[in-house]
């Protein structure tokens, strides 16, 4: 490849069409949604190592522990009547398992009640709306189990959390609010029940993170690390969860980057790519790089894609740490790009390493079907791929070059 002689040049090599092909293979059933651990997120691994080498990087994997994975292992049963008769709820759709719930494999009935209002002996008590899971859990004493409404997306999905609290004494089950305004209802009736299980075991397994190093800096040289988090939240028995947008999405945008700029960076700058694992489960994976870098003393420059499904009016930018340079150069890339820039939440790995003290920028462009079985790869608008990548390769390209001091003038929409 030739390398570009201006940054228009550079901009025009990005390619669509092969950041939708490697969303389609993260997405792919081999990959069994790329749970941290799991066998899936080993296949996604080797296939990734695979496409650093062919980039010509210096490549190796770093491993590190995480502590009680929550992994649903067989579809729950759940079951409910009244007199008006009896239903099976749709896992996935109407019913899931609440990341807080005991682990029950054997189905549990009960007549139904309302938490803090019913005698909750042997009763699976319907919270409402406005009390809290804390708040349910005062009097439970003998309690079959709790059932929590739960909001769903447009297709009708429940999204799957793997971070979140420890597990409490009893079952939880979410419904989705039409289930859990009628089963509401139905428990301040005479005759109503449920029968369910919880089947949700906690697996303490290695997380493992990939680090590919393309170019090294000169002393005193830009250092640029372009991240984004190869893990989902990993498919559930009978249910498929493919993780494109969320976050199959943000490590093609890296890797077309990364292709882009490896002969092009002005001479000098430095460029790393990190695919991250456990970013599901508490961004753990940037956690424990951040803490190696910080040992070592580096000082790069982070650019942190996670979602670049579908571009809403703007990019969502979060900056931490240092980042008031990097902020500038990534304004000045949005014009170069095309592409408008919000101040905005991007809750992800990038606040990891932003709270280590490197100047660490999030980037987020949508994503459908969150956490669901509606993430899929045609959900996903190459035009936004494109747009996302291009602003990647042109704020790494300017910050390669960029004077010591700059400021920036990113603010609300524009």
């Amino acid at each position: 490849m030739t390398a570009p002689t201006d940054l228009a040049d550079l901009l025009n090599q990005v390619g669509a069409n092969r950041m939708t092909a490697t969303i389609a293979t993260l997405a792919s059933d081999p990959m069994a949604g790329r749970r941290v651990g799991s066998a899936g997120g080993a296949t996604a691994r080797a296939w990734l190592v695979d496409q650093l080498i062919a980039l010509g990087a210096d490549v190796r994997t770093e491993e590190f522990p995480v502590r009680a994975v929550p992994q649903v292992y067989e579809a729950p049963t759940v079951t409910w009547g009244d007199r008006g008769g009896t239903e099976e709820l749709v896992f996935g759709r109407q019913v899931a398992i609440h990341p807080a719930s005991a682990d029950t494999s054997d189905i549990r009935r009960g007549a139904l009640g309302v938490a803090g209002k019913d005698d909750p002996a042997g009763r699976w008590l319907v919270v409402p709306a406005e009390m809290s899971l804390f708040d349910a859990y005062r009097d439970t004493r003998g309690a079959a189990g709790l059932l929590v409404r739960r909001p769903v997306d447009a297709e009708g999905w429940q999204f799957t959390m793997l971070a979140g609290p420890d597990p409490g004494p009893l079952p939880v089950l979410t419904l989705d609010p039409d289930t859990h305004n009628a089963v509401l209802t139905a428990a301040t009736a005479a005759d109503s029940w449920l029968a369910g299980a919880t089947p949700l075991r906690r697996d303490d397994v290695t997380g493992t993170n990939i680090h590919a190093r393309l170019r090294q800096p000169v002393p005193d040289g830009a250092d640029l690390l372009l991240t984004a988090h190869y893990d989902g939240v990993g498919d559930h028995p009978g249910l498929r969860l493919p993780g494109a947008s969320d976050n199959a999405t943000g490590v093609a945008v890296v890797l077309e980057a990364a292709r882009t700029l490896t002969t092009a960076l002005p001479t000098g700058a430095g460029l790393s790519i990190a695919l991250l694992d456990g970013e599901e489960v508490g961004a753990l994976g940037s956690a424990h790089h951040a803490s190696q870098l910080r040992a070592e003393g580096a000082a790069p420059l982070v650019i942190n894609v996670d979602g670049a499904g579908r571009l809403d009016g703007a990019a969502a930018v979060e900056a931490g740490g240092p980042a008031h340079r990097l902020l500038a150069l990534l304004d000045q890339a949005g014009r170069h790009a095309g592409v408008p820039l919000t101040a905005g939440p991007v809750a992800s790995d990038n606040r990891r390493y932003g709270s280590a003290g490197f100047a660490a920028i999030g980037i987020g462009a949508g994503m459908g079907g969150y956490h669901s079985p509606a993430d899929t790869p045609d959900k996903v608008d190459p035009t936004t791929l494109g747009a996302i990548a291009r602003l990647v390769v042109a704020t790494t390209h300017l910050a390669a070059a960029a004077p010591a001091t700059l400021s920036s003038s990113i603010g609300d929409k524009r």
